[in-house]
């Protein structure tokens, strides 16, 4: 057979060194990645039998020559990314599970005293001493029968009589003489039910009362014992409370209605003083009057009038009537209101032993000469004496004089 000569052609009409036509589906179709030159397949390797021919050489160099395609109509797929853990799910994972050997019901029974000496366990129990013996009871005295009322049935309702049972049937026989009937006796009514037993009445906001127990039968009361009886402390805490509700009114309410109301008047003479008329004494007691009114609003009644006596002393007294609260603050307010014009000064706390009634004394000083001024204040009224040629204690005890004279309460 003649060999090929370089440059001709196949048979087959085909270009040399090129391979042949392919089928366009197959063409499509990726190719499978290039393997390394340094390891060829194992079916590539040329072996001695399989030499091929030159031209066969050069067919291979022309083949080499031809680069392969660039693309290959498919892209590798990236390996997968780990999965996130699921919500509440271990990121740690989960170790495989030990496959139990065997169901214990089906395993043999194994005993945990096997090979142990178990003889020997019967100690020797220590004998306890015998127990005293105890002292019996004494037995108890014989107790006599209560012999009390009979108990009340305990129905509520009276039990009805039983019924006679009905006579047996009797065989018709022929009528006996007609004999006249007796009247039957008329059945009595039953009793009456026992009227009900109420319990008893409880005090209001205390506890129920429990009837007295009743003591056990054969007891004997000694001789001489008294029961103890209860006491009821209602009186003391009414008593307290009447002496808080009206004890406590009736002492600062006293003297206020033994003081007020009140009026007032001057009489001509009291003990060895002589009321002045004339007119320069008439002008004054005015003046004063006018003073009083003004600077107490309040005064339903108001006096003031001028005293002499024969040896040449001079008593100036004047106030009004009505009713005050605070008595020892109008009498304060009374002695500062006249400390500017008799230049007083230190007043002094005079005792008067009436309650409700507050008296203070100044020395001062009004036309070149020592005077003593007092002020008397109670509930019902007020009065202030101008004294001259007198000590602070006679000044005092001359107002009070001067005061029971004017002033006289009205008791209803």
């Amino acid at each position: 057979m003649p060999e090929p000569q370089p440059g001709a052609r196949p048979a087959d009409g085909s270009t040399p060194g090129t391979p042949p036509d392919r089928d366009p589906a197959a063409a499509d179709k990726p190719t499978s990645p290039p393997v390394p030159s340094d390891q060829p397949e194992l079916s590539t390797q040329p072996t001695a039998a399989d030499q091929p021919e030159p031209s066969d050489q050069a067919e291979a160099t022309a083949t080499e020559d031809v680069p392969a395609p660039r693309w290959s109509g498919s892209a590798s797929v990236p390996p997968p990314l780990p999965r996130r853990p699921a919500w509440g799910e271990s990121a740690e994972p989960t170790p495989p599970q030990a496959v139990p050997v065997g169901l214990p019901e089906h395993q043999t029974p194994v005993d945990p005293w096997a090979g142990v000496d178990t003889e020997g366990w019967d100690l020797p129990s220590a004998e306890l001493p015998p127990l005293p013996p105890t002292t019996p009871y004494p037995v108890p005295p014989a107790t006599r029968q209560w012999s009390g009322p009979p108990a009340p049935p305990v129905g509520s309702h009276p039990v009805p009589p039983p019924v006679a049972p009905l006579p047996p049937p009797v065989a018709p026989v022929s009528p006996p003489a007609v004999r006249p009937t007796m009247p039957s006796r008329p059945m009595s009514p039953p009793p009456p039910p026992p009227a009900p037993v109420r319990p008893p009445k409880q005090r209001r906001g205390g506890r129920p009362s429990a009837p007295p127990a009743a003591p056990p039968p054969g007891r004997q009361t000694p001789k001489g014992y008294v029961p103890a009886r209860r006491r009821r402390r209602w009186p003391w805490l009414l008593l307290l409370t009447l002496a808080c509700c009206c004890g406590c009114p009736a002492y600062y309410g006293f003297p206020i209605s033994a003081q007020y109301p009140a009026r007032a008047a001057l009489p001509e003479q009291i003990e060895d003083l002589t009321l002045r008329q004339d007119n320069r004494s008439a002008e004054t007691a005015k003046q004063l009057e006018n003073e009083v009114r003004t600077e107490h609003l309040l005064a339903e009644e108001t006096f003031a009038g001028i005293y002499s006596t024969t040896n040449g002393k001079r008593v100036t007294v004047f106030g009004g009537t009505g009713f005050r609260l605070t008595p020892e603050a109008d009498a304060e307010a009374e002695i500062s209101r006249l400390a500017d014009r008799y230049a007083l000064a230190t007043a002094e706390t005079v005792d008067t032993g009436v309650r409700g009634r507050h008296e203070r004394c100044a020395v001062g000083r009004a036309d070149g000469s020592d005077v003593v001024v007092c002020t008397s204040v109670d509930h019902g009224s007020i009065a202030t004496g101008v004294f001259t040629r007198l000590s602070v204690t006679d000044s005092a005890t001359l107002l009070n004089t001067l005061r029971i004279q004017i002033v006289q309460p009205e008791r209803g």
